[in-house]
C-alpha cells in the first residue's frame, strides 16, 4: 500500500511584501473602525494571536514543520503572516457570518489585495534577495481533519435534533465561507507566484490548493459560528449589551433570518 504524498505549503516573496501588506492591514483595521465594526477588529486581533500560537508554537516548536530561508527571522516573519492572515481571515469571516450590508465591498477590498500585492512586491522590490518559507503537513493534517469532522459532525447532529429550520446551522453558509476564504487567499498566492514556489508540477500546486481549501480554515467554521451565537446574543457589534439576552437557539433564529442588505444591519446586533 502506497504512502500519501506530503503536501508542503511553500511561500516565496521579497520582504517589501511585508510591509506592504501591513500598510493594508493597518488601513483595513482603520476602515473597520470607520465603520464601528469594533467587535470585527478584536475578532481579527485574537486570531492573529492564535495563528502564531498554532503557526510558532505547534507546528514550529511542536511538529518541526516550519523551515525559513537563511539570514530571517522565522519568528518575525511568523508574527507578520499570523497577524496578516489571522486578522483578514477572521475579520473577513465575521462580516460573512454577521452577514454585513457591505459584504461584496469588504470581499472585493480584500480579494484584490491579495491579487495585487505580490505584483506590486515584484515591481518595486525584486532587487532584494526573496524570503522563503515552507511548512510540511504530514506531522499535523490528520489532527486537522479530526477537528474538521468532530465540528461538522456536532452541526450535524443539532440539525438533526431540530425539527424547525430557522432552528439549524445553515451548513451551506458556513462550507461557503471556510471554503472560498481559503480558496481566495491560496489561489491569489498561487497567481501571484508566492504559494508553492519552486514547484514545476502543476499537480503539486493543486493539490496543495485544494487541500488547504478544504481543510485549514473550514475546519474551524462550526466552532467560530458557535462562538458568534454566543457573543451575538449578548452584546452588539459595537460592544454595547444587548437589551435583551438572547438564549442559543434565539440567537440562531436570528441569524437565519437576516440577509446580506441593507435590512440585515437594523437589528440590535448593530446599534
Amino acid at each position: 500500500m502506497s504512502e500519501m504524498t506530503e503536501i508542503i505549503a511553500r511561500r516565496q516573496f521579497y520582504p517589501v511584501y511585508i510591509w506592504l501588506d501591513t500598510a493594508f492591514l493597518i488601513m483595513l483595521a482603520a476602515l473597520l473602525l470607520w465603520k464601528k465594526k469594533y467587535a470585527t477588529v478584536l475578532v481579527g486581533l485574537a486570531a492573529g494571536v492564535l495563528y502564531m500560537i498554532v503557526d510558532y508554537g505547534i507546528f514550529h516548536l511542536v511538529c518541526g514543520a516550519r523551515s525559513i530561508s537563511e539570514g530571517h527571522s522565522l519568528f518575525l516573519v511568523l508574527l507578520w503572516m499570523s497577524m496578516s492572515y489571522g486578522f483578514t481571515n477572521f475579520a473577513w469571516i465575521w462580516l460573512w457570518i454577521s452577514k454585513d450590508r457591505h459584504l461584496f465591498a469588504w470581499s472585493l477590498l480584500i480579494l484584490l489585495w491579495w491579487f495585487c500585492c505580490p505584483m506590486l512586491a515584484e515591481t518595486f522590490g525584486a532587487d532584494a534577495i526573496p524570503i522563503v518559507i515552507q511548512r510540511t503537513t504530514g506531522a499535523y493534517h490528520g489532527y486537522m481533519a479530526l477537528i474538521l469532522f468532530i465540528g461538522y459532525l456536532g452541526a450535524i447532529l443539532w440539525n438533526l435534533h431540530h425539527e424547525k429550520r430557522s432552528e439549524r446551522f445553515p451548513l451551506g453558509w458556513l462550507l461557503a465561507i471556510g471554503i472560498l476564504v481559503q480558496f481566495g487567499w491560496e489561489a491569489a498566492l498561487l497567481l501571484g507566484g508566492i504559494r508553492s514556489a519552486g514547484f514545476t508540477s502543476y499537480g503539486d500546486k493543486l493539490i496543495t490548493l485544494i487541500v488547504n481549501s478544504l481543510l485549514e480554515t473550514n475546519l474551524g467554521m462550526p466552532y467560530v459560528y458557535a462562538l458568534f451565537l454566543l457573543y451575538a446574543g449578548r452584546r452588539t457589534e459595537r460592544l454595547k449589551k444587548r437589551r435583551t439576552h438572547l438564549r442559543f437557539t434565539e440567537t440562531l433564529r436570528e441569524n437565519n433570518g437576516l440577509h446580506v442588505s441593507r435590512e440585515a444591519e437594523t437589528g440590535e446586533f448593530y446599534s
